[in-house]
């Protein structure tokens, strides 16, 4: 039986000045299969799904569904033809139900009928498999039942195409098993679905087929079953990576950072950081996994001297002797050993100068140490083109102003920093956001070394798969408070996962 397409991208180009996001893509997406597009950051899958939603325009080239070439101008085109985007940050309004939140915006007539929204919503729920009561109140839900509201909104409107983007970054194991699911029984019924994604385990486990794209231009689409992890990401970046986490199981270790019963406020007075209790250990990696914005931030904060906390941080030297952190500035930290990578989203904001150039930044650390500001340029410069080469940062040189550069090299630029300090303890948030595959596994086994070289490192991730093989233990944070440490080379996803959601009490003691 010949299979028709929903969707055909037919030499579709865009451009943003001299950048060519998309350069003469041809893809299709089949009537009722589950596609994943495949990409490094920066190879155009975003900008591509963009100009079939309504938010960009194409410069060159067309665009079919179900077989006629057709014009999308805005959001309200793309609703029309049956297309609705699902983004990663939703767009619902926490004071509102999730009935309200899915009808919000759709033209009517007279007084809203909310029994019936209700009925008409509760209808998709069981229909596809969701877990959602169209009555509860955004405010009071997780965030998969967020991202559940903004999937049936585009139902609700009568979509057949669905564009998910990455879908699964927020999901805990046992949630991204039952969105899957869904997406199953919407594919049964019919709906083609496109998933943006990163994930290379579970592009395997949902997709019918595969497309890549790398750095703008088109590669291929194969065939899920008759693709692995590794001929995926020969695709995505043009030769063969080296996949593999060396981690190494260490003698000697000693504690290094013990914290007893540290709590944060917020601003508006909530405790986010709720009685935490652990020690870190020379020569381990500690990886911190939880949800996002379950304390992670404020953890690391507290320890780097940057967030007002209540308990005790203790610092012990290589002597054994003791030092409280408690009320110490960074640079008083800092002259006791500890060197903060934190990369927060707003990573020009707190940990580079976007003005300043590359070798300034790394004199920045020089100068916070209390050495020369103005006399020694040599060896920040040095740093500077050692951490350009190691980590294949693309700028035209060092004296190039960091805030030119793009996300991932920035990224690169902070990570080389810290981890070229030499640090006694190493406190890494999120340190491949932004990054390539290649440049990804490099920081890995870079932190990987500094736990060979002596170092306690703290790791905070998002991908569970690498936390477990990255780390010694993880720690996980739910709701603010310590959920249980486990040993990472014993735990599983499914046990993370649960702690995640608070679904179990503690697995481990606070060691």
């Amino acid at each position: 039986m010949e299979q028709r397409n929903a969707i055909e991208f037919c030499d579709v180009s865009k451009r943003f000045g001299e950048v060519v996001a998309n350069d003469r893509i041809n893809l299709t997406l089949r009537k009722g299969e589950i596609l994943s597009i495949l990409g490094e950051n920066g190879s155009g899958k975003t900008t591509l799904m963009n100009m079939l939603s309504g938010i960009y325009f194409p410069d060159e080239g067309h665009i079919l569904v179900n077989g006629e070439e057709v014009t999308i101008r805005a959001p309200k085109d793309a609703f029309a033809l049956g297309i609705g985007m699902i983004h990663q940050h939703f767009k619902l309004i926490p004071v509102l139900t999730a009935a309200e939140n899915i009808i919000l915006g759709m033209e009517g007539r007279g007084r809203l009928n909310r029994k019936k929204v209700e009925g008409e919503v509760r209808e998709l729920v069981e229909k596809y498999g969701f877990q959602l009561d169209p009555a509860e109140k955004v405010y009071s839900m997780s965030v998969s039942q967020k991202q559940t509201v903004e999937i049936i909104k585009v139902l609700y409107r009568g979509a057949d195409i669905l564009i998910l983007d990455e879908p699964t970054a927020v999901l805990t194991p046992q949630e991204t098993e039952k969105l899957f699911a869904v997406l199953r029984n919407m594919k049964r019924d019919g709906k083609s679905i496109i998933i943006i994604t990163h994930k290379l385990n579970e592009v395997l486990s949902i997709s019918d087929r595969v497309a890549v794209l790398r750095k703008g231009t088109y590669i291929g689409t194969v065939d899920t079953n008759l693709a692995s992890v590794s001929s995926l990401t020969e695709m995505m970046v043009g030769e063969k990576v080296d996949l593999d986490i060396h981690r190494k199981e260490l003698d000697g270790k000693a504690d290094r950072l013990v914290l007893e019963h540290v709590s944060c406020l917020n601003a508006e007075g909530s405790r986010v950081l709720d009685d935490i209790s652990f020690t870190l250990k020379t020569r381990e990696i500690l990886g911190i996994a939880g949800i996002s914005g379950n304390g992670q931030k404020e953890l690391l904060e507290s320890i780097a001297g940057l967030q007002p906390h209540e308990g005790r941080i203790c610092y012990i030297n290589d002597d054994g002797s003791q030092r409280d952190m408690k009320n110490m500035e960074p640079r008083e930290i800092e002259a006791l050993g500890v060197r903060l990578a934190f990369v927060p989203e707003d990573r020009l904001g707190m940990g580079l100068v976007g003005s300043m150039d590359l070798t300034d930044n790394i004199m920045l650390r020089s100068y916070r140490s209390g050495k020369s500001f103005v006399t020694d340029r040599k060896t920040p410069k040095k740093m500077a083109e050692q951490i350009v080469s190691e980590l294949e940062v693309v700028t035209p040189n060092t004296e190039t102003p960091v805030g030119r550069l793009s996300g991932g090299n920035v990224q690169k630029v902070l990570v080389g920093r810290e981890i070229a300090g030499n640090p006694k303890v190493m406190m890494a948030a999120y340190p491949v956001r932004g990054l390539d595959i290649n440049s990804s596994y490099l920081i890995y086994n870079l932190l990987s070394k500094q736990k060979e070289a002596g170092a306690a490192v703290i790791c905070v991730g998002e991908d569970l798969d690498v936390l477990l093989a990255l780390c010694d233990r993880i720690l996980v944070l739910q709701g603010g408070k310590c959920a249980g440490i486990v040993d990472a080379r014993e735990a599983t996803k499914d046990q993370l996962g649960l702690l995640m959601t608070g679904t179990v009490g503690k697995e481990s003691t606070n060691a």
